[in-house]
């Protein structure tokens, strides 16, 4: 699945970007590269939350619906956010990045109230 998504607002550390392409990563399932469409340089990496995290399941806010347009559960495509540091790879499981499969409108929300950690460590 590839795809162009189109963020309601830039990603944190991207302004002003806001349209990126979503390709899946060769040989590693449930990783994908979301990379700027109008810079090369600028580059993420998310994860399927169910392919490290087997019980992650955030609740979305009805402002967070309503921003994305998203009229069922099915229309979602969630993602974290994958770093790595000399202490090692961590997903950012408090804020997702939420895309409409229909539409491929995308933001990264911040899910307010819900016990999330900002970097979980993987493996």
């Amino acid at each position: 699945m590839s795809a162009v998504l189109d963020f309601v607002a830039p990603p944190p550390g991207f302004a002003p970007h806001t349209r990126f392409a979503l390709t899946p990563v060769d040989g590693a399932d449930g990783l994908f590269a979301l990379d700027a469409l109008d810079d090369d340089a600028l580059r993420l990496f998310l994860v399927d939350p169910k392919s490290v995290v087997a019980d992650y399941a955030p609740t979305l806010s009805d402002e967070h619906v309503d921003e994305l347009g998203l009229a069922a559960p099915d229309d979602a495509l969630l993602l974290v956010v994958v770093s790595r540091g000399a202490d090692g790879v961590h997903v950012n499981l408090l804020a997702p990045i939420v895309a409409n499969l229909r539409t491929g409108v995308a933001a990264q929300v911040i899910l307010d109230g819900q016990d999330l950690p900002l970097r979980a460590a993987l493996g």
